[in-house]
């Protein structure tokens, strides 16, 4: 009886030290909002999942549009399932135009959607760089964060992204060519090389901190994730992902850790919280490579040119 109960102790064991043994829960988080090209907000709606939104202000008046625009973003932040953030006005590159302009965009970024929070009961809280530009060494990144901090925003990190710019420009162009072929296999690739990341990630994620993490991903408000974000926030499902609010996601204990990353390059924050470069660039060089949407990108990009 008793080598029958240690056998259940150990199964019962191995089962809570199993990578999925709870599942993975992830926070998805948009940047670039709002694209008034698309409607990603529709195919958003239909999923029932918390999203979070960072929003550049200046793409409001980038057509004669302004009033039809400044409603698209009232609709984003007037749905209860969406979460704000500010993106700043302009998406300035911190590290090349310095901590005194870079808060005039920050302020900037916030006139209409502090108004508009203010109108449907949410705070405008949270704060993303763009690019994931933090400054281009420690001074700068100290000035920024002692700034945001009197401001009361929540710098906030990400640990998976995958290039969906780079997908969406290659995916825009067979789409402008009336070659939907090739645009679908874009998109399929897309989601694909994406659920390469999150195994790896995930696998780094319990490696160093021995469960499952809370997951952030970034990615953007365009025609790519229109069309295929629903697709793969339904593989995710399949693989057993709980989709969370980024409120929750960064109550994981691993969002408090020092980000000992002092470069201007938007890396993840599963790299920056590392104290060791040899560990770092070991890490990267294991990451699922992206040389392919990389060269279909710099020459479809020389076709456009011609």
């Amino acid at each position: 009886m008793n080598e029958i109960l240690k056998s259940f102790q150990i199964i019962f064991l191995l089962i809570l030290i199993s990578p999925n043994s709870y599942g993975q829960s992830v926070a998805i988080t948009i940047d670039d909002v709002p694209n008034i090209k698309n409607n990603l907000l529709s195919k958003l709606d239909s999923l029932s999942i918390p999203i979070a939104i960072f929003i550049n202000e200046g793409k409001i008046y980038k057509s004669e549009t302004v009033d039809k625009n400044h409603a698209i973003l009232e609709n984003w932040i007037k749905r209860h399932y969406i979460t704000i953030g500010n993106h700043t006005f302009n998406h300035s590159r911190y590290s090349e135009v310095g901590i005194n302009s870079f808060k005039i965009d920050i302020e900037k970024g916030t006139l209409i959607s502090l108004e508009l929070a203010k109108k449907y009961n949410k705070k405008l809280k949270y704060f993303r760089f763009p690019y994931n530009d933090l400054g281009h060494d420690s001074i700068q990144h100290k000035q920024i964060a002692n700034y945001l901090i009197s401001k009361k925003y929540i710098i906030t990190p990400f640990t998976i992204e995958s290039i969906d710019w780079m997908y969406n420009s290659v995916y825009e162009y067979y789409l402008k060519q009336d070659d939907k072929t090739n645009a679908d296999k874009i998109g399929n690739a897309y989601v694909q090389k994406t659920l390469e990341l999150f195994n790896y990630f995930e696998k780094i994620g319990f490696d160093k901190y021995h469960r499952n993490i809370s997951q952030i991903y970034l990615c953007h408000d365009n025609q790519l994730n229109t069309d295929y974000l629903p697709v793969l926030i339904n593989e995710l499902k399949n693989k057993k992902y709980k989709f969370i609010s980024l409120e929750k996601a960064l109550k994981d204990k691993i969002y408090s850790q020092t980000d000992n990353y002092n470069k201007k390059w938007g890396i993840s924050w599963m790299y920056r919280w590392l104290h060791s470069k040899e560990e770092l660039k070991s890490l990267q060089t294991q990451e699922p490579s992206t040389e392919e949407i990389e060269n279909i990108y710099h020459k479809t990009i020389e076709k456009s040119k011609s």
